[in-house]
């Protein structure tokens, strides 16, 4: 190997260049200490936590047929939270005690998926559950598998439950839920007009926006609760789907009062 003189000289060229590549590469690889930012109202990027079994003070756990467990899976050997469940079982991050300003929040989150239900038909999923003071159990971000000729595969959506607008789910074919791979997803529950607008990839969809008038439920006003927890992680509700058990990852976790970004 050359060994190069302790004193090299650098041209002055180099120097834009140099900053070009610095900035690209910043750019390549975000800043992943989601809890070093302020002004978050909950973050968790899981980096000062022992692999293994994951629990925290700050975080509780809602699992039946599930587990949350730390590992080295993320990018460039970060840690990340994985959840498993089995059949359609659930588990779930779970931030209690939660308030936003003026009701109205953003989230986000990176999460890779290992699979989605291929079957039985119409199967649909949760990633993310906002629920409170009311009725309506909201489901930013979740999907569901529509059979032939509906596209034969899974699709991302909006959804909710428990309320008088039903239990219902607002995918569309342009958002595809797409496995193992890594995906920043964010959302944000405007409480001004009850909207749920969601973004991939700091890509915006508004196709899977939904608000209180325009939703895929009942022909009634969709109205927020008082938020009060919301829930990270997988929930199925058919049973014996295909395939039997699920595999999520999700990393930097942030929910604000503004637009975190990815």
């Amino acid at each position: 190997m050359r060994s190069w003189p302790a004193r090299a000289v650098v041209s002055l060229s180099m120097v834009p260049l140099t900053a070009a590549l610095v900035a690209a590469s910043a750019s390549a690889h975000p800043d992943a200490r989601t809890c070093a930012k302020a002004d978050l109202l909950f973050c968790e990027d899981f980096q000062a936590m022992p692999v293994g079994g994951a629990s925290s003070l700050r975080w509780g756990i809602d699992t039946r047929h599930g587990t949350l467990t730390v590992e080295r899976a993320g990018r460039r050997g970060q840690k990340v939270l994985r959840v498993h469940t089995e059949g359609n079982g659930r588990a779930f991050l779970k931030v209690d005690d939660f308030a936003a300003p003026g009701n109205s929040f953003y989230g986000r989150v990176r999460l890779r998926v290992a699979a989605f239900p291929a079957a039985p038909d119409w199967a649909h999923y949760t990633l993310v559950e906002a629920t409170g003071d009311g009725p309506e159990i909201v489901r930013p971000l979740g999907g569901q598998y529509a059979p032939p000729p509906h596209g034969g595969a899974a699709y991302w959506g909006v959804g909710a439950d428990g309320g008088p607008t039903g239990d219902w789910t607002n995918w569309r074919t342009t958002a595809p839920s797409v496995a193992g791979r890594w995906t920043c997803v964010e959302w944000h529950l405007d409480a001004g007009d009850n909207r749920v607008s969601l973004w991939f990839d700091g890509v915006a969809k508004p196709e899977l926006t939904v608000s209180t008038r325009e939703h895929g439920g009942n022909p009634v006003d969709f109205v927020f609760p008082r938020f009060d927890t919301v829930k990270l992680g997988w929930q199925l509700y058919q049973a014996d789907p295909d395939p039997s058990g699920y595999d999520v990852w999700l990393d930097d976790i942030a929910l604000s009062s503004r637009r975190v970004g990815c």
